[in-house]
């Protein structure tokens, strides 16, 4: 019985191996996802740095999270 845990647990860290190797090979070249609702570069302009996408991203699910908030509030009941 022990010997069929060994080889399940076996079995599952190459899994995990081929499925991480598989995921560093893809990150080695990343291609920038589009986001949603994001302005693309004029083309002069080159792309922005990642910590400008990262600040536009942020403001974009707080500005969503905001409506949503607003969208929700309910009168009160006095």
């Amino acid at each position: 019985m022990r010997v069929f845990g060994l080889l399940g647990l076996v079995l599952v860290l190459v899994i995990v191996g081929m499925i991480a190797k598989k995921q560093l090979a893809t990150a080695a070249a990343p291609a920038l996802p589009s986001v949603p609702g994001a302005a693309a570069p004029a083309p002069g302009e080159g792309p922005a740095d990642a910590r400008t996408q990262a600040q536009q991203v942020q403001k974009q699910v707080k500005d969503a999270l905001d409506a949503a908030a607003q969208a929700r509030k309910m009168p009160d009941d006095n």
